[in-house]
């Protein structure tokens, strides 16, 4: 355990029994989120209160706040209306109090990772879902990485990719895909990255060997073939990715973005799943949780310079509601971020 005594925590912070916090109490778009005063939360035995210093902005939260695909309703999110009022879930911030079960933080520790209603001054999150933050990293960029910078990270393992592969990372501009863009890079492999023209360079600047403007190039298109597909844009039909896919290839689809109102991409991975079934490649899919295991492997890349929270935009807690309007109109390059200290 580690305590940040630059940053430790407000001496009233516990004196305190409400909080400011983004909230969307009915299922709309994203506009709808207000900045309300609601009670500070309480933490249950193997939970952390944490003095929220900045939150990731990411497609979760904008799937929770949209209650969209609909399938994810049934899942335990609220059939209705959000069950968690409170958006966000990427998080990083100060210890404040402790359930009697954790054993892994004290008081005072700066951690990273998932919380429970993270747009807010202060938030509850697992003490299996967060870690300690590498000390070399400002609470901002730890903010980015909970959620959409492990995605990458199980989507790279999972691929096990190996130097000099030939890697294609579709929606390479965006969270999920500027970090596995740069996971790629470092790991030796050759990475093509497909994004608007607008944002080419952001993601030549990630590491990228080359970009494609998928505006106006099919990208399936292509006279060679990849080792190494990672879907993390979810508009490329399954059968045109298979025909640039090399022969033993593998392509891995991350999160379930796409398809229809009810399922989402739930179908599209579905089906890669059982085509995997009958051919020599590999079509696969996650979706990833953020656990303290995966967590610390990341903080590894990390600490040793392979990846970084490419963070380029940062809204107040007030204008949490903008910045998932931004992100869903694909005006957001690389993370986002709400400062709240």
């Amino acid at each position: 355990m580690t305590t940040d005594q630059a940053s430790a925590p407000h001496p009233h912070t516990l004196d305190q029994v409400t909080m400011r916090a983004a909230v969307q109490r009915r299922y709309a778009g994203p506009e709808h989120i207000s900045l309300a005063t609601v009670p500070r939360p309480s933490v249950r035995p193997d939970q952390v209160l944490i003095e929220v210093h900045a939150a990731g902005v990411e497609r979760g939260a904008w799937h929770l706040a949209t209650g969209q695909p609909l399938v994810m309703r049934a899942l335990g999110f609220g059939l209705r209306r959000p069950r968690q009022p409170i958006v966000g879930t990427e998080v990083a911030g100060i210890v404040v109090e402790i359930g009697e079960a954790v054993t892994r933080f004290a008081v005072g520790d700066a951690i990273m990772g998932a919380a429970d209603g993270a747009y807010a001054e202060w938030a509850v999150a697992k003490e299996s879902a967060v870690t300690l933050k590498p000390a070399d990293i400002s609470f901002d960029e730890a903010s980015a990485v909970g959620v959409s910078g492990l995605a990458a990270l199980v989507a790279i393992e999972r691929a096990h990719l190996r130097p000099e592969q030939r890697v294609l990372v579709l929606g390479a501009s965006g969270g999920v895909g500027s970090f596995a863009t740069q996971l790629a890079a470092a790991a030796g492999a050759h990475v093509t990255g497909v994004s608007s023209a607008a944002k080419a360079e952001f993601v030549a600047n990630l590491g990228a060997d080359a970009v494609i403007d998928y505006r106006t190039t099919e990208v399936t298109a292509a006279r060679h073939s990849f080792d190494v597909i990672i879907d993390a844009g979810g508009l490329t039909p399954l059968w045109r990715l298979r025909r640039i896919l090399a022969p033993e290839g593998t392509l891995v689809i991350v999160g379930g973005e796409g398809g229809g109102r009810i399922t989402g991409g739930a179908g599209r991975q579905l089906r890669a799943v059982f085509a995997s079934l009958v051919t020599r490649r590999t079509l696969t899919s996650i979706l990833s949780t953020t656990n303290a295991d995966g967590l610390q492997r990341l903080c590894a890349h990390i600490t040793a310079g392979d990846v970084r929270a490419a963070v380029t935009t940062s809204y107040p807690l007030e204008r949490a509601s903008e910045a998932l309007v931004d992100l869903g109109a694909g005006r957001i390059a690389g993370k986002a971020i709400i400062t709240v200290r």
